[in-house]
């Protein structure tokens, strides 16, 4: 049996057989490498693997490669990566929701892997509520049933976290609001996108002007 097929459970033992410095160092990397716990960019499940792996499954990275955004998102070229919410351009490098020097086309934000997804920067009055923690085991929470039926037509989906909702639309919004785990922003913001449509929502845009004045 090879160190590598040996149960972790038994890492004690294992330690205590290598003696040898770099034969330590070399366990470790692989511990770290290969046994990382971390969230499916599509179901949002734990998962053990790969560091480097962004799917627990390949039914989630299948699902993930075939969905597609709204064509009015599509379109434009506000498109960027996030690396644990910090939005990042397709290299890697810094980006800004408020320098279109950093964004790019859909096409090329999809094709990259820098990050951990895709990120959306408002505007162009495009606009986006945010609900957080609206959603516990996929059941939506009374008090953000009211405003998801009210924007009933418009494209949403699942945040990252499997547990908010991000709802696009066209709007005019001014100056960012923010409060009860209500968040609403039609610039000098970007946006997660996961492209997890929610209960088949449509992949289209409507106008929520209404619903954002009376939030």
């Amino acid at each position: 049996m090879t160190l590598i097929e040996l149960d972790l459970r038994n890492r004690k033992s294992l330690c205590a057989l290598l003696t040898c410095d770099a034969a330590k160092k070399r366990y470790i990397h692989w511990v770290f490498r290969y046994t990382s716990h971390m969230r499916c960019s599509w179901c949002t499940s734990s998962f053990s693997g790969n560091r480097h792996a962004q799917f627990c499954s390949t039914k989630c990275r299948v699902a993930a490669h075939r969905a597609q955004p709204p064509a009015d998102l599509a379109a434009r070229n506000r498109w960027l990566r996030h690396d644990r919410k910090r939005p990042i351009q397709v290299s890697g490098a810094p980006a800004s929701s408020t320098d279109e020097r950093t964004w790019t086309t859909y096409d090329r934000a999809r094709a990259s892997a820098a990050g951990d997804g895709l990120g959306f920067a408002l505007g162009d009055g495009i606009a986006c509520i945010d609900l957080d923690h609206c959603l516990v085991d996929g059941v939506l929470a009374d008090w953000a049933e009211p405003i998801v039926r009210a924007c009933r037509g418009t494209y949403m989906e699942i945040s990252p976290s499997g547990e908010g909702l991000h709802i696009f639309g066209y709007a005019h919004v001014g100056k960012g609001r923010r409060r009860n785990g209500i968040e609403v922003y039609d610039r000098d913001r970007y946006m997660t996108v996961t492209m997890r449509r929610y209960k088949r929502a449509p992949l289209f845009l409507r106008d929520l002007s209404e619903v954002v004045s009376a939030l």
